[in-house]
């Protein structure tokens, strides 16, 4: 059975007069990737930031395992949830290693006490994401690529027990992604609701045990993915056709997409 995880029922984000997320409503169970899916501009990066609690709603409800985040001091949200943003980061002289264990602020007492597991921390956590090698060098002398693994070595020092990530795989290579991928899996199996927003259908597909599909704002799909990625919703939301094939390298089923032919 399924345990339940994070629930978002009528979130709206506007701009002034302008919607940019209107009556959004999604779940994504615990112990599963959800991928979170839409074309450019469908409102995928302020949803997330909206269920991060960055981004204030206007109206809707944030809630995990019953309680609800949105209503939590920011502190608290933080020792429960993190978010990856897509051009994250600082340009402070900062060591990878100081960087990474900026994540480990929620759970430093407020009146500046020492967090005993910080270091043990800190170190899994690079060790996890890669990031062990470069840990005294600059985060600024970093690639685009390495940056972002930086930044998801640092909310893994969190600990977050829900992680929202927006275009995880961006800046990074074939390899590269696959290995992100790979631990996102592995973190949700252990138990971590994790999120995604990714552009990549394919990968998605392959990865993915839960979709959630963006369009113009709203949230016109959400369930497994096999099931929720159908030839006729992939077309009407992105404009291309697509079909399950087995991949010839795993024998997996995989999501074979191609430019819509024009009847």
């Amino acid at each position: 059975m399924t345990r339940p995880g994070l629930a978002v029922a009528g979130v709206t984000v506007r701009a002034g007069s302008v919607t940019l997320v209107d009556d959004a409503g999604f779940t994504a169970p615990a112990g599963a990737l959800t991928a979170l899916l839409g074309p450019n501009g469908a409102g995928k990066s302020t949803l997330l930031r909206a269920v991060a609690g960055v981004e204030r709603p206007a109206a809707g409800t944030v809630e995990f395992e019953g309680e609800d985040l949105l209503a939590l001091p920011r502190r608290e949200r933080a020792r429960r949830l993190a978010l990856v943003e897509q051009e994250a980061g600082t340009e402070l002289p900062l060591t990878v290693r100081s960087v990474v264990g900026l994540g480990r602020t929620p759970h430093e007492s407020v009146l500046g006490g020492r967090d005993p597991d910080a270091v043990a921390a800190i170190e899994d956590a690079m060790q996890t994401a890669g990031v062990a090698g470069f840990a005294a060098r600059e985060f600024t002398t970093l690639s685009g690529g390495e940056r972002q693994r930086v930044m998801l070595a640092r909310v893994l020092a969190q600990q977050p027990r829900i992680l929202l990530l927006d275009e995880p795989t961006n800046h990074l290579d074939v390899a590269a992604q696959l290995e992100v991928l790979g631990l996102l899996g592995s973190l949700s199996a252990a138990g971590t609701t994790v999120v995604a927003a990714l552009h990549d259908l394919t990968l998605a597909a392959a990865h993915a045990d839960t979709v959630v599909v963006m369009a113009h704002g709203r949230v016109v799909a959400n369930g497994p993915t096999a099931k929720t990625l159908t030839p006729k919703l992939v077309r009407e939301v992105y404009g291309v056709d697509a079909r399950w094939i087995d991949n010839p390298l795993t024998g997996k089923p995989m999501l074979a997409v191609a430019r819509a032919v024009i009847e």
